[in-house]
């Protein structure tokens, strides 16, 4: 019988620099820069976060290719894709595809596509409710 799996916990992204990262993260997606464990970083929101290696510098076992600019996330989010949209206008970032119509792991959503700093795919996506 295969190994049953509820959530992720965390995931980690492998980044040029730990600190702007965590600028852009709380900025723009307001999650929580939280320290662990003798000084790592992690991203922080709901009951998951992301974990932060230094390119370079990465924490033991990592990915094999671990690398800035690899990582490609979607995140669910309740507010509203128009102000969404409004607020990475107002943070001067810029929009690469959206709002879109994608299909989500419990169904469908509208999404929008951007870059962090590292170049990393981020699509945030309100759930499309019947």
């Amino acid at each position: 019988m295969p190994i049953q799996i509820s959530s992720f916990d965390h995931l980690v992204l492998t980044v040029a620099d730990v600190a702007a990262t965590c600028v852009f993260y709380e900025k723009v997606l307001g999650m929580e820069v939280v320290v662990f464990d003798e000084g790592r970083t992690a991203l922080s929101f709901g009951h998951q976060k992301i974990n932060l290696h230094q390119a370079g510098a990465e924490f033991e076992p990592r990915a094999m290719k671990a690398m800035p600019g690899s990582g490609d996330l979607c995140l669910i989010s309740p507010t509203p894709v128009a102000e969404i949209l409004e607020h990475l206008q107002e943070c001067g970032i810029e929009v690469i595809e959206g709002p879109a119509p994608k299909t989500g792991a419990v169904g469908p959503l509208i999404s929008v596509y951007f870059r962090d700093p590292d170049d990393n795919l981020i699509e945030v996506s309100n759930l499309v409710v019947d």
